[in-house]
């Protein structure tokens, strides 16, 4: 049991660093390196001048830590046959759950001592000794181990293992890594659902039944109601937005909420082929050429709409130069690229 788990945890682990060259490209790791310099030059002008009303820095800090505290899953890599090819071994399954639990409070417990490791000047400043940031340290940890501890006993019921929900919250886990790494490049094994939305049908009313815009309607379909989409964009566009109004230097912030939208439009390049299950669309009588045609000018509305919100948080004109220049490069230049790359 111990070495099947092993192997699983292995496999997913290769799997894993296999997307994360992608993620760590040479682009994204020089933007990184201009993040971690510009956030830590910032850092280090914060504490030399220090606020007298030290109130919003207590209240950032104590989300940061929440947010921190609360994350992270306990990986248990079972699988949907384990339901009835290990349920003769329940009783090793749940010894092993008991493992993954210390491997999960491990792993994060190192994660969180990194952030209080960083936070420890802010700490410091706000007045806190150093023995009282190690007791609230070792109080978090001991939280940790108690909301793990009852994410676990979730998954039992009269000391057994309730497979179903075991496994579908393994599942989530997973999908939740994958999709990180399916912003940098495709990724294999991506479940979607569909959601109905019924308070977006009006938007759906806004284009014309015709068939020159046959592929947008379905496109708007699929981006109102399939998969992550709709719930992605609103993600990235909550981070452009973030970082537009809390970064001053207009070159950074323009910058960053032009590369999330980037790494949005990239995404929705899928949905190119989110209908190619349906064979019959094949049938459609109109040109060829117009389900690429379509997909391009549906991405480039969706980009110019997106410009229009992060213009209304900009509050500065090189920001919107910056972010005008951008938009334009990205739905004029890339997007024609990538349809016409991805269709040839």
């Amino acid at each position: 049991m111990k070495k099947m788990f092993k192997k699983r945890r292995h496999r997913f682990a290769v799997r894993c660093q296999k997307y994360l060259r992608y993620v760590f490209n040479d682009h994204f790791v020089l933007v990184l390196v201009f993040l971690m310099g510009f956030v830590m030059v910032q850092y280090s002008q914060l504490l030399k001048h220090f606020p007298a009303n030290p109130w919003p820095i207590s209240l950032a800090v104590s989300g940061i830590l929440l947010i921190f505290l609360v994350v992270g899953r306990v990986a248990t890599y079972l699988e949907e046959p384990d339901k009835l090819f290990l349920l003769s071994q329940e009783q090793a399954v749940l010894e092993e759950l008991t493992l993954a639990k210390k491997r999960s409070f491990s792993f994060w417990s190192g994660v969180q001592a990194l952030i209080w490791l960083a936070l420890l000047p802010l700490f410091l400043k706000l007045g806190l000794s150093s023995w009282m940031v190690l007791l609230l340290f070792a109080l978090s940890l001991l939280v940790r181990w108690m909301l793990l501890s009852k994410k676990v006993r979730s998954l039992q019921e009269n000391d057994r293992l309730n497979w179903t929900a075991a496994i579908s919250l393994e599942q989530q886990r997973q999908q939740t890594i994958l999709k990180f790494f399916s912003l940098f490049t495709n990724v294999k094994g991506i479940s979607t659902s569909v959601k109905r939305r019924a308070y977006l049908d009006r938007l759906t009313g806004l284009l014309k039944k015709e068939s020159a815009s046959v592929w947008t309607n379905l496109y708007l379909r699929a981006f109102l109601r399939g998969g992550d989409y709709l719930s992605l964009s609103l993600r990235l566009l909550g981070l452009s937005i973030l970082v537009l109004v809390s970064i001053r230097n207009p070159l950074m912030s323009a910058a960053l909420a032009v590369l999330f939208n980037y790494l949005l439009l990239f995404q929705l390049l899928s949905l190119y082929h989110h209908y190619d299950y349906q064979y019959l669309t094949n049938l459609f009588p109109v040109d060829k050429g117009l389900k690429q045609k379509n997909l391009l000018s549906f991405l480039q509305k969706l980009s110019y709409l997106m410009l229009l919100v992060e213009l209304l948080f900009s509050w500065s004109w090189e920001k919107m130069g910056i972010l005008a220049i951008g938009t334009l490069l990205i739905s004029q230049l890339y997007l024609r690229y990538k349809v016409k790359k991805m269709i040839d």
